[in-house]
């Protein structure tokens, strides 16, 4: 079993959830989620009145009261947070833990930038499907996968930063490392896409995604983050920690299955998910 938990499921969210998730109950990898549309462009902004920056910058306050603890269990972080610029944000990540005196071992992925290559692909206008021409966008990003994740831990990294990979990329990649999955262990990677889909947006799927909130969940204004608890052939227990607030129940979960979905097949980098075959029950409390 691989407990894969998550503490961001947006840039400037709660800051103390790292902290959280390490602290409150036992997680083998900790991911976070800090790239919506918008973020893009915030971080365009950012890096366009400082060629250093271009990456979610909160990641660093997150991380730098926890990174001795990360380093000393030997906890795997999986981010996004390096939005634009991947490798400045684990420079960032190698300066503070020398400036922390942690020893621990930081890798990036990159590739998704395709801002240089905008002419030669002919991309569209989302709006009006007519070519962009002379046009420069601001940003252009493709969406990576899971597998550049997957050999920097297999290679020994602890602390992983990407750029623009897929929201359940940043659960595939670490489960594939774990369990050994191929390219074309299909239900294990699509087991663990649903699994990747459900906490990606962190207290969503403890109650923050639920119409019925009011009602069934508990300490609403603080949720637990969630925790999924993967096994070797793609299944999944999804959970949280003890004592912390929010519920996990087939409900709050569904209401995130069907977050940001267009149909059943959910297509993504590394497998496409048929959702029509998920099935949901009831394992106990939360």
């Amino acid at each position: 079993m691989l407990r894969i938990a998550n503490c961001s499921g947006f840039y400037g969210d709660r800051l103390t959830a790292l902290s959280e998730v390490l602290n409150d109950g036992p997680v083998d990898v900790v991911t976070g989620d800090y790239l919506a549309e918008l973020t893009m462009l915030i971080l365009f902004r950012s890096r366009l009145k400082d060629p250093t920056k271009g990456y979610a910058s909160t990641f660093l306050r997150q991380l730098e009261g926890v990174l001795g603890t990360v380093a000393d269990r030997g906890t795997q972080v999986v981010v996004n947070a390096g939005g634009l610029a991947p490798a400045a944000c684990a420079d960032a990540v190698r300066a503070l833990a020398e400036r922390l005196g942690v020893a621990v071992p930081v890798a990036h992925v990159e590739g998704d930038d395709l801002l240089p290559r905008v002419g030669e692909l002919d991309l569209p206008h989302l709006d009006t499907g007519e070519p962009l021409g002379g046009r420069q966008p601001l940003t252009a990003n493709a969406y990576l996968g899971a597998w550049g994740i997957a050999r920097a831990l297999q290679q020994g990294a602890q602390v992983v930063v990407t750029g623009r990979v897929t929201d359940a990329s940043l659960v595939v990649g670490p489960a594939a490392a774990r369990f050994g999955w191929a390219r074309d262990d299909w239900d294990a990677l699509a087991g663990a896409v649903v699994a990747g889909h459900v906490i990606e947006c962190g207290t969503q799927a403890t109650g923050g995604n639920y119409a019925f909130w009011q009602d069934e969940v508990a300490q609403p204004l603080r949720m637990g983050f969630p925790v999924a608890e993967l096994h070797e052939d793609g299944s999944c227990v999804v959970t949280k920690h003890p004592g912390t607030g929010g519920a996990v129940t087939v409900g709050t979960v569904t209401a995130q299955l069907l977050y940001e979905i267009g149909g059943p097949l959910y297509a993504g980098p590394d497998v496409v998910a048929d959702f029509s075959t998920i099935r949901l029950s009831d394992d106990g409390p939360d």
